[in-house]
């Protein structure tokens, strides 16, 4: 299969969503995504750009997969960057796009020097776990993921 890897623009944005919902259906959460096009759009494009995404394009300029990175910061390594969601449409799983699409987030993380490239991948989808150990990726299994949901945000502030 032929596809290009290359940055993202902004008229990519509704088959970068789609993906997202295919993701998170794949997740089994189906009805989480409230992001819509015009908040990648903005977020992704507008003054302060809080993300970075790669997308792996067909000769038919379909959007076949993604990958979304931003900046973070190790207070043990100092700059790192983490992969939000490396993303492939399930027709073109096992033609490499995936490969190709982590290739340039760990290329882009080398020329940003960063010393670190981190992301999740839940413990039951096991087909993604071995394409990333497969990488050289190490999945550490002992750590667990906390996170404070906007709900979560607001019954904090409102107990201080």
């Amino acid at each position: 299969m032929n596809y290009t890897i290359r940055e993202a623009r902004e008229e990519d944005m509704p088959q970068v969503l789609q993906l997202i919902k295919e993701l998170a259906a794949f997740e089994k959460e189906a009805n989480a995504v409230t992001v819509t096009s015009a908040d990648l759009i903005r977020d992704g494009f507008g003054p302060q750009k809080l993300f970075h995404c790669f997308v792996g394009e067909t000769a038919t300029n379909v959007i076949g997969g993604m990958a979304l990175v931003y900046p973070r910061y190790s207070t043990w390594k100092g700059p790192v960057i983490h992969l939000e969601d490396l993303i492939v449409t399930e027709k073109f799983r096992g033609s490499g796009l995936g490969s190709a699409l982590l290739s340039r987030v760990v290329q882009y993380g080398y020329e940003l020097g960063v010393k670190r490239i981190g992301w999740e991948v839940l413990d039951w989808n096991e087909p993604a776990i071995s394409f990333y150990e497969r990488k050289g990726a190490k999945v550490m299994r002992d750590w667990d993921v906390v996170q404070l949901d906007e709900e979560g945000i607001k019954n904090f502030i409102d107990k201080l």
